[in-house]
């Protein structure tokens, strides 16, 4: 079997990425859910938007074509039923599957732990789907086209939206947060403890 080298090699590094922005720690995932800390929006966001624009470059390149890309197709009440599911499972445990793997990876037993429940939710999909299957292809939408393609516009100005999204986003968050106190310090102040400034 022949190992795909670079999807591995990415995989490791996005990896070390997400734990050097502190997705190893469920708090971060869950601080997000509740709009208090948007270091999630803001990677996530970015690796999509450079993701998008290295395929398109590779592909104006002769790199690659969209046709070797699987893109799935859109199923209606399947996409809600899993969404939910991943939606609750990343509130009530605080990590999605990949971040799940980084605090593994990085020796957090709890992640671990959420693997397991990974696997075990999946053999348990593989067992009631076929009682679940005609519903869950009840509602079929577009099939395997990406947002360009469904909106017929160039990619390049799908990406120039998410790119301007991304950046007012995290423009109106940085601006809405509190202002960390000056501190000074006075010939008579013992040191390490430094007064805020008012």
């Amino acid at each position: 079997m022949m190992i795909p080298w670079t999807g591995l090699a990415l995989g490791i590094l996005f990896g070390v990425i997400l734990e050097g922005a502190g997705f190893g720690d469920p708090g971060c995932l869950t601080a997000q859910l509740r709009f208090t800390n948007w270091a999630v929006f803001k990677v996530m966001f970015t690796a999509i938007v450079v993701s998008g624009i290295l395929i398109y470059a590779s592909r104006a390149l002769g790199l690659i074509h969209l046709s070797d890309i699987f893109v799935p197709s859109v199923y209606f009440w399947g996409t809600l039923l899993g969404g939910a599911g991943v939606g609750i499972g990343m509130a009530v445990g605080g990590y999605c599957p990949g971040t799940s793997a980084v605090a593994m990876a990085s020796g957090r037993l709890d992640g671990l732990l959420f693997l397991i429940g990974i696997g075990g939710g999946t053999l348990a999909f593989n067992a009631v789907f076929p009682a679940i299957k005609s519903w869950i292809y009840a509602q079929t939408g577009p099939a395997s086209i990406t947002v360009p393609q469904l909106l017929h516009v160039s990619p390049w100005v799908v990406l120039a939206v998410l790119l301007a999204v991304l950046v007012t986003i995290s423009w109106l968050v940085d601006r809405a947060k509190p202002a960390s106190p000056r501190t000074t310090v006075s010939p008579f102040t013992p040191a390490g403890t430094a007064q805020p400034k008012h």
